[in-house]
């Protein structure tokens, strides 16, 4: 067939600082998911949107050709007790501990909202939803577009992969952008989110949009535009959508891993948890329920109560899992130890992040498997007060062999003063 353009055309127009025509972003992703536009090709574009940046059309162009390439899901037929249900969904775009996802679904199907959550593994120091699930016996990520609108119906949330159809074209994109050094691209990073949250089609979306140096946008100018791009495009594909950013300069809880962070998250079920995941389930579900015309319920108590642990039973018991199984331990175990008396004045959430990918809970590459076991326990948080001598984080691990590489890693994590420690609050600011 002949192509309408020419790769090494659209590459220069970009190259050059010209905005790209709707036609030419609507090829070129095509002709790429085709195959008719080569990977160097696409490597070349990146780049120079990655130095060229996107005007607002450019981008939303971008999304959309991005949701044109595959499928889109339909929930607008879905009923839940006899009722038609809406949806919502929250999407976090990455930290250390980050583990919010898990007491969230539940909590906010409690309240008849249908939460279909479509997650991902990690990669490098930022952890995978899916990963941390996969640590809980017999439970699986992969399932049918049948079985995943079975489950929104009988329980009302389901945490999964998503389908090979949805957005195709960002799937190779992000592969591309991983190896190429152009991930830091905010219309790059917006287009890739939105594109699979809209093609996902939920009535509602809320943005966790991290900040801190544990975090892709380490500075609150750069989240905040992130966020405003988000929620714009969001809003003009008709998603009602919100975005949170959040503090990320040191880790979310106490666990950072995979089975210690569903531990915690069970812990948060119960109606116990650190106090700054807890505040941060609770202000996604308010906004989730919000956006979905629940505004007189209080997730606060119904996590005090454990109302929504028989949501969670369900939801991981429909998807093969055993909710009563002991989880996975890692066979190792070393304590990092305070160096001196004094106030926790600060923890990088980044070195923490990466003591637990070099111990076994991350992967350097997609498809390496993780350790279900290993991660980092914190034993304090900036704030408290730290004696010398005494265990401040512990690391975990199937092989010690791992232990000198993570020790190097939070070289330079830790800091400890006189105090007092600089107050980050969880919740920063709110785009709308």
């Amino acid at each position: 067939m002949t192509e309408p353009f020419d790769a090494v055309d659209v590459i220069r127009t970009k190259r050059d600082g010209a905005a790209l025509s709707p036609a030419q972003i609507s090829w070129v992703l095509d002709a790429y998911t085709r195959g008719a536009v080569a990977e160097e090709q696409m490597s070349a574009l990146a780049m120079a949107i990655f130095l060229r940046g996107m005007d607002r059309e450019e981008t939303a162009g971008w999304t959309r050709a991005m949701i044109d390439s595959g499928e889109r899901m339909d929930f607008s037929g879905l009923v839940r007790s006899g009722a038609r249900s809406a949806t919502a969904d929250k999407h976090s775009t990455g930290g250390v501990g980050d583990k919010t996802t898990l007491p969230l679904a539940p909590l906010v199907a409690l309240h008849g909202v249908a939460v279909p959550q479509l997650s991902g593994r990690g990669l490098g120091h930022t952890g995978g939803t899916l990963d941390k699930l996969e640590s809980i016996p017999g439970w699986r990520a992969e399932l049918s577009t049948e079985e995943m609108m079975a489950q929104l119906r009988d329980v009302g949330a389901v945490i999964c992969a998503a389908g090979a159809g949805l957005a195709p074209a960002d799937r190779r994109l992000y592969a591309l952008r991983d190896v190429t050094g152009t991930v830091e691209s905010i219309p790059l990073i917006a287009s890739s989110i939105m594109s699979k949250k809209i093609a996902e089609g939920t009535r509602s979306l809320v943005l966790d949009v991290k900040v801190g140096s544990g975090a892709f946008m380490k500075d609150l100018a750069s989240a905040r535009e992130l966020a405003r791009t988000m929620v714009d495009l969001g809003t003009g594909a008709g998603v009602r959508t919100t975005a949170l950013l959040t503090d990320m300069s040191t880790p979310l809880g106490l666990a950072v891993g995979n089975a210690v962070e569903v531990q915690e998250s069970v812990e948060v079920l119960a109606g116990g948890g650190p106090a700054d995941l807890v505040e941060l389930t609770v202000a996604l579900a308010q906004e989730m329920l919000a956006a979905s015309g629940i505004r007189d319920a209080d997730p606060a108590q119904d996590l005090r109560d454990g109302r929504a642990m028989d949501v969670w039973r369900a939801m991981v018991t429909a998807q093969g899992g055993d909710p009563d199984a002991p989880l996975p331990r890692a066979r190792e175990s070393e304590t990092v130890l305070a160096e001196a008396d004094g106030v926790l004045t600060g923890l990088d959430a980044y070195r923490v992040g990466l003591a637990s990918w070099r111990l076994g809970a991350g992967r350097a590459r997609r498809g390496d498997p993780v350790q279900a076991g290993a991660g980092v326990l914190l034993h304090a948080k900036p704030g408290d007060a730290v004696l010398a001598g005494r265990p401040l984080l512990t690391l975990l691990t199937d092989e010690p062999a791992r232990f000198a590489r993570a020790r190097e890693a939070l070289e330079g994590a830790v800091v400890i003063g006189p105090g007092p420690a600089p107050v980050h609050p969880v919740v920063l600011e709110t785009v709308r």
